[in-house]
């Protein structure tokens, strides 16, 4: 494996599960690129391949043992390193599979690269684990290498962890407690990807809403966001954000600073009362109505994304019905609809009342097809109005349009040259335009 200094070793990286791995897998491969790695996204034979894992539901853990033992059987001789939630939740288990050399969880993941021997990278004989009980960890942050990676909207991370424990949640006890990145190092990131021509930057985090509540002296989401808009002049998008953390403040500085995307994604989980007491969630179906008809009011075009669960123990057809009545009269743009899925560390998974697969399998169908039509009527209020849409550096594969992302969220196709690619742009939409499997997008004409 080690090659002489004139041949630089390869990496590859599999990144599976949320903004948070993905911004993670970017910082991973900044720092393996100042120790001399290339990177290669089409490596045919790496000298070393990561894989960022996820856990969040029990598909997503197979999914991540599937790109495991891909990884292996395609690249035998490659120094297979397994990191991210499912390395952090079961790692004995994960070292296990033959051809595992590095088990590196979320502990150590921000130290990663100092985990591995890059000097003399080879084959083991037996896995090294790098994994502690996360909740009581003692972290070393440290400042990743700042990297916009290839995307259009790079994403910053601004804080780590949950200290919540919603009963069907695994996320605290992969991701640890709640702990935000320092201001100052989020500002000089975010003006570095300003610095490298993106046109918009995306905050992400396990719990956004707690950002700087750890910090000394305390800061916030609301105070970090005034400063990324009094300091930069880049379009700032901020992700999932939870209900009761949704402030006026921000709320009426995202309407004020024509900067701030009009885009919200919100958890609801379920519009029954008695699940959410159960699911361990700090509010009410009336509450979340309330915020999301204000968001509305004060912002028509505004893209508000809400994920819903179904199939949650003991949730009744009265619980369920509850839930769609909910979602049916609610302004919303578009749904995440996830079945329960029960995880050993969290404590849903002992609930009794488990939900039928098959009763969930019927539930999950009958809530998609409303977050469908819901999109379908978001999109189609879009028709006929003038878009800021960023576009992104690769045409759509299946119609060979370029595709970007309007402030509001709108999946934007249309014809024209690669010199649009990575810009920010006007573009008034014509039309709807399905792209097959219940998936809808608009069709666009642009201008500069």
């Amino acid at each position: 494996m080690n090659k002489s200094r004139q041949q630089k070793m390869t990496v590859k990286i599999v990144t599976l599960g949320c903004k948070v791995n993905q911004y993670e897998s970017d910082t991973i491969l900044g720092d393996l690129k100042k120790n001399g790695f290339i990177f290669s996204a089409q490596a045919d034979t790496p000298d070393l391949l990561i894989i960022n894992t996820c856990s969040v539901t029990d598909k997503a853990s197979r999914q991540s043992r599937q790109a495991i033992r891909k990884a292996i059987r395609e690249h035998p001789d490659a120094v297979i390193c397994v990191t991210g939630c499912d390395a952090q939740s079961e790692p004995h288990a994960i070292a296990e599979i033959n051809g595992v050399d590095y088990v590196i969880g979320n502990s150590h993941k921000p130290c990663l690269p100092d985990g591995l021997d890059l000097k003399n990278l080879h084959k083991m004989t037996s896995p090294i684990i790098l994994c502690e009980d996360i909740l009581h960890h003692k972290f070393i942050e440290k400042a990743g290498t700042c990297t916009a990676g290839n995307r259009a909207r790079p994403f910053v991370k601004i804080q780590d962890g949950c200290n919540d424990f919603c009963t069907y949640c695994i996320v605290p006890y992969t991701r640890g407690p709640s702990r935000s990145r320092n201001l100052k190092d989020v500002l000089n990131e975010i003006r570095f990807v300003s610095s490298t021509g993106a046109k918009e930057v995306v905050l992400t985090g396990i719990h956004l809403g707690r950002y700087g509540l750890d910090l000394s002296p305390a800061s916030s989401l609301l105070i970090l966001s005034r400063r990324i808009l009094e300091e930069t002049s880049i379009r700032l998008r901020i992700s999932s954000i939870e209900p009761t953390e949704l402030s006026d403040e921000l709320l009426f500085l995202t309407v004020d600073s024509k900067r701030i995307c009009p885009h919200f994604h919100i958890p609801l989980q379920s519009g029954d009362n008695d699940m959410l007491k159960k699911m361990n969630r700090p509010y009410n179906p009336e509450f979340f109505k309330l915020l999301v008809e204000k968001i509305h009011r004060l912002m028509p075009n505004c893209a508000i994304g809400v994920d819903v669960m179904v199939g949650f123990p003991g949730e009744t057809e009265d619980a369920f019905n509850n839930t769609v009545n909910l979602v049916e009269t609610l302004p919303i743009s578009y749904l995440h609809i996830f079945p329960f899925s029960p995880r050993k560390l969290a404590p849903a998974s002992r609930f009794a009342d488990q939900v039928p697969k098959s009763v969930m399998k019927s539930r999950l169908i009958h809530v998609t097809q409303i977050g469908h039509s819901k999109k379908i009527k978001f999109y189609q209020n879009m028709i006929g109005q003038t878009l800021d849409v960023i576009v992104e550096s690769q045409r759509d594969k299946t119609t060979g349009l370029l595709k970007g992302v309007s402030s509001n969220y709108v999946k934007v196709f249309f014809k024209g040259d690669d010199a649009w690619k990575n810009q920010l742009i006007h573009c008034q939409i014509e039309t709807l335009l399905p792209l097959g499997n219940h998936t809808i997008s608009v069709l666009g004409r642009p201008s500069l």
